[in-house]
């Protein structure tokens, strides 16, 4: 129950400051960060296949309805789901409680910043492809999903820095 509430309340405050705030900065006409994407990272390990891709669905379809845009977050969104579980095996050998939370203590700085990673190189690839529907500009391209990809990295690594329910484990 506890893992519910945490999640519902990840989904509105990541959904609104993406909206409000995050959508509107454009640094250099290259990166946007989009933060919206530390809430199918923090989805606790014990959730389905089904039920993380659909909450990742319904995460980029609530971004859609509220930017504006036809679809391509829900679809980045759905496939960054998909994956999700994928990749916490291939990072995580063992088998994990289910009311696991990524974070730095569960996952050690290396292994967390490697799973967001991944998952942020997956969601930037396939949104900034949708987004161009072509190759006509591939060096700019490149750059706009690598400069993404940075700066929504280091901007999801401050935010769990930051957040009071990773660092109560290390007291």
């Amino acid at each position: 129950m506890i893992n519910t509430i945490r999640s519902l309340i990840y989904f509105v405050i990541l959904v609104l400051t993406q909206v409000l705030v995050l959508n509107n900065i454009h640094f250099l006409r290259l990166m946007t960060p989009f933060l919206y994407i530390y809430f199918i990272i923090k989805l606790s390990v014990g959730h389905s296949s089904v039920q993380t891709t659909f909450l990742s669905f319904l995460l980029g379809i609530t971004i859609d309805i509220l930017s504006n845009t036809s679809g391509m977050h829900a679809a980045a969104c759905t496939l960054v789901g998909f994956a999700r579980p994928f990749v916490i095996r291939i990072f995580m050998r063992e088998d994990l409680p289910e009311n696991l939370i990524p974070s730095y203590k569960t996952f050690g700085y290396g292994g967390f910043i490697r799973f967001t990673l991944l998952l942020v190189i997956l969601h930037h690839v396939c949104l900034f492809l949708l987004e161009s529907l072509s190759l006509f500009d591939p060096l700019f391209l490149t750059i706009r999903i690598l400069a993404g990809i940075i700066l929504t990295s280091l901007l999801i690594c401050m935010v769990e820095a930051f957040n009071r329910e990773s660092r109560r484990y290390e007291d």
